[in-house]
């Protein structure tokens, strides 16, 4: 695939670099993605978007089209002009949103028929309809619109969201092409199709050879870090990517822990998004090289160090702990920001040490010296 080109390859594992071209601009994977659901990134903004160097934001398509809706987008020419932001965006189809809000859908054989949780309005998503929405957005990825079951669940119930899955992967796939032959854009749009399957092997492996069937340009693990125990995680990440052709990018759908991130690339996943480093920020946890701390801890009050000796944020580099731990305790909004800066450049930072590593042919024992580090206290 020409807008996928693998660049190094570790020796030791499945873990590799690579450029994934894209309208906006070119990802360098690994990469972790910052989520701005509602075409923001809580409490950052796009200069700090860009002092962390951010590869891509992932945003959603179920939000964007019922706040602030398409017409708007449109208006705009898409979510870049409407957020001013100039590098890749890849959005989700909404299919996890519609999960995560059960008591408000329906899923039947040719979509998902919803109440917004906003206004109680009542919408129908289709496989194609998600298409369009795309279309409208104007990201530079898509993504196809899955049904996606909780953990634990039963066989049969995953059988059958994933036969739902792939009939609406088949339509999804030939409405884009579709589109993207009316649209005729002088660089291509990317579609990413979902693999679901929840923690079952034989699934997973019914997924990965339905979707190497189809036009996609990139393969979503979903359905995972949904409830299930971190081992059948990391089993289902292993079945997946050993039954994935390797010229295409591997995207974990919503996971966002640094350890999971490395056992993930380690298998051959390359691409990543979550909300926690934003969320866990909100509730002042900060992510650093010697494990998580909760700033509004006593030892921090009085303590003149940054969050993460190691860490080049602007947040380290102007700030102490006794002063975040004030913020935080004062309820002021800037420690949202701070801590959110810093814990998203901590991630994308692990993306940078692990494409070193990769490059160097060392990933195991920087591997080990991460989880040494990280793993010596929680505070």
């Amino acid at each position: 695939m020409k807008h996928f080109k693998i660049k190094e390859k570790s020796s030791e594992c499945r873990a590799r670099t690579g450029v994934l071209k894209t309208i906006h601009g070119d990802i360098l994977t690994p990469t972790f993605m910052p989520v701005a659901t509602q075409a923001s990134v809580k409490a950052v903004s796009q200069n700090d978007l860009k002092m962390i160097n951010t590869q891509c934001l992932l945003s959603n398509t179920y939000h964007l089209y019922l706040r602030p809706g398409l017409e708007i987008l449109k208006k705009f020419k898409g979510i870049h002009g409407f957020m001013n932001h100039n590098g890749p965006v890849l959005t989700d189809s909404g299919g996890f949103q519609v999960y995560s809000l059960s008591k408000l859908r329906k899923i039947t054989e040719n979509g998902v028929h919803f109440r917004s949780h906003i206004d109680g309005s009542s919408h129908f998503f289709t496989p194609e309809k998600v298409i369009d929405y795309q279309s409208a957005i104007n990201s530079d990825i898509w993504t196809i619109l899955d049904v996606c079951v909780k953990n634990p669940s039963s066989h049969r119930e995953a059988k059958e969201a994933l036969r739902k899955t792939k009939k609406w992967a088949e339509k999804a796939a030939e409405h884009f092409l579709k589109v993207s032959k009316e649209n005729k854009p002088s660089k291509k749009h990317l579609l990413f199709g979902i693999l679901q399957g929840s923690v079952y092997a034989d699934l997973r492996e019914e997924a990965c050879a339905h979707m190497k069937t189809l036009p996609v340009d990139g393969f979503c693990i979903g359905g995972l870090a949904v409830g299930e125990s971190k081992t059948q995680m990391l089993d289902m990440i292993k079945v997946t990517v050993n039954k994935l052709p390797t010229d295409r990018p591997v995207y974990f759908m919503g996971l966002g822990s640094p350890e999971d991130i490395w056992n993930a690339i380690e298998q051959g996943v390359d691409m990543f998004d979550c909300v926690l480093p934003t969320r866990n920020a909100r509730n002042g946890q900060a992510l650093t090289s010697q494990g998580k701390i909760y700033i509004k801890n006593a030892p921090f009050r009085n303590d003149n160090s940054p969050l993460d000796p190691d860490c080049d944020c602007e947040t380290c580099k102007n700030y102490s702990k006794a002063y975040l731990s004030h913020l935080y305790r004062a309820g002021e909004l800037l420690s949202s920001r701070l801590i959110s800066i810093h814990n998203l450049r901590f991630l994308i930072k692990q993306t940078e040490i692990i494409k070193k590593a990769i490059a160097d042919d060392n990933f195991k024992q920087k591997k080990k010296d991460f989880f040494d580090s990280y793993f010596r206290s929680s505070r």
